[in-house]
């Protein structure tokens, strides 16, 4: 079998063999049988868990690179009056443990009704939204952004 033993980050590499398109659970692996778009099969195997980004590579034993492509998901776009409403507000999130991605002037989340309806509450404006989701990692689980 195939194995992707390494990961290539966003231009380290070009001219992928296939792409692979993942939700952001699924990009988050250290072993897993996978299958690319376009039916390349192979195993991941990486050294530790580690958090696929969008534009990542997996580099294949036989020297082809998968490209990896976040894949859209249901999200709620927060955005707050102004920058210390905004801190506030992902101080809630991370109170209750939940993933954010934290952008300049708005967060974005898993949806949940009910963490809606809160921040809501807390006087943010919440909007349905679809994206990739790279929430930033903990301080137990962390992975870098460049930019």
């Amino acid at each position: 079998m195939i194995v992707g033993n390494s990961v290539v980050r966003q231009g380290e590499w070009s001219d992928p063999a296939d792409t692979i398109t993942l939700d952001e659970t699924a990009r988050h692996r250290r072993r897993m049988a996978m299958v690319s778009d376009g039916g390349i099969a192979f195993l991941l195997d990486l050294p530790e868990a580690t958090l696929l980004l969008d534009g990542d590579g997996i580099l294949l034993d036989d020297g082809r690179v998968i490209g990896v492509k976040a894949k859209p998901e249901p999200l709620y776009a927060v955005r707050a009056r102004d920058t210390a409403h905004l801190v506030t507000l992902a101080w809630q999130i991370g109170n209750r443990h939940l993933p954010a991605q934290i952008f300049a002037d708005r967060l974005l989340i898993r949806r949940d009704p009910v963490i809606r309806t809160m921040l809501e509450g807390l006087g943010a404006a919440v909007e349905e939204t679809e994206a990739a989701f790279d929430p930033e990692g903990g301080a137990y689980h962390a992975h870098h952004h460049d930019g």
